[in-house]
């Protein structure tokens, strides 16, 4: 019986889409076997569509209303499911894999043994996961960079979903949590090289349930800045969904341990499918040919010139202004991409555009 409910979930999993949805491999059920009680998978498999209560899904599994909340606030504290309490209701949602539960898993910044064990099966599977189905090409982008917007050139458009500033701005509450990609890689025991680990943020909805359940920090507006500033410093790149409204998070990536990043540089052209519709102009006066940019360019997009003045393939270049922010003589302004497509309006135009591509 074990066995078959982990099968209905992979079926599951599989429907709700998302990254690594889903492969009938052993490393997927080495893995949803520990993240998952046998019961815990079944109320997984019975999640509707959409916000729903405990009631809801007792009723559909034909079991004890009591019982089944008692299994999906257990579900909600380990990161198998999104909870949150609307008015003097508790609300429930399903998650996919990523971005969602892989996600989850890791957020909370714990270091227990069985966080070390989900953190080697999680990159067990994506490994394997990669190995069978390859690495997704991007026909049209879920995620998106958001340059920073100080380095942008005086006169450039810039529209609010360029801005993170704006997010924040509007955004209640804000939360602060662990980066899942290198704490992953951390509890795998790989060097993180000083860079920081506690700025990934959420807004809304997914703040709350992640102050709430996964142990994430409620931010004030000016503490939000804060996180903006540091990730800016270290070279990391801004990123979020690709609309231009309801955006839910912004992650600070960097180019070694990050999906998002990794599976843009596994593609013929990274600077296409992962980019902000920003790119670099280099001054010749100011330049000093120190190289700083190339150095710091996280998809290594840049190279010194013949008049010791770097040069930018845009086929590579993400636009995140990594190099802009490090320049010690400000020698870089970020400028508009010609011809470059506005991000669609919301997570249903998204989806739209997906399936058109």
């Amino acid at each position: 019986m074990n066995k078959e409910v982990y099968k209905q979930l992979l079926e599951v999993m599989k429907k709700r889409g998302g990254g690594y949805a889903g492969a009938d491999i052993p490393e997927f059920y080495e893995m949803v076997e520990v993240m998952f009680t046998p019961e815990e998978a079944e109320v997984n498999n019975a999640m509707p569509r959409g916000p729903f209560t405990a009631k809801d899904v007792a009723k559909a599994m034909g079991r004890d209303e009591g019982d089944i909340e008692s299994i999906l606030e257990a579900m909600a504290n380990k990161g198998l499911c999104m909870a949150v309490k609307m008015e003097s209701t508790q609300f429930y949602m399903a998650a996919p894999f990523m971005p969602g539960i892989l996600e989850f898993q890791l957020m909370t910044g714990k270091t227990t043994e069985r966080d070390k064990k989900i953190a080697r099966l999680m990159y067990d599977y994506k490994k394997a996961y990669e190995a069978v189905e390859g690495v997704a090409e991007v026909k049209f982008p879920t995620t998106r960079v958001i340059t920073v917007d100080s380095a942008i050139e005086s006169g450039s458009t810039v529209h609010t979903y360029d801005q993170v500033q704006t997010i924040i701005d509007k955004s209640e509450p804000i939360a602060v949590s662990t980066c899942f990609c290198r704490h992953s890689a951390d509890l795998r025991g790989e060097d993180l090289h000083g860079i920081p680990n506690d700025v990934c943020m959420q807004f809304g909805i997914g703040a709350q349930y992640a102050i709430e359940r996964l142990g994430a920090k409620k931010l004030s507006k000016e503490e939000a800045r804060g996180i903006l500033n540091r990730s800016e410093e270290a070279g990391l790149i801004h990123m979020s969904q690709n609309t231009a409204e309801d955006v839910g998070f912004v992650c600070n990536c960097d180019r070694w341990h990050c999906v998002v990043v990794q599976n843009a540089l596994s593609q013929p052209k990274p600077g296409v499918g992962f980019n902000s519709g920003f790119e670099p102009r280099f001054d010749a006066e100011l330049c000093t040919a120190c190289e700083t940019c190339i150095e710091r360019c996280p998809a290594e997009a840049l190279v010194l010139g013949q008049d010791d003045v770097p040069e930018v393939d845009l086929d590579r270049c993400f636009g995140c202004a990594v190099c802009a922010t490090g320049c010690p003589t400000e020698a870089i302004t970020m400028v508009n991409k010609p011809g470059f497509a506005e991000p669609p309006k919301d997570a249903k135009a998204l989806k739209e555009a997906i399936k058109a591509a």
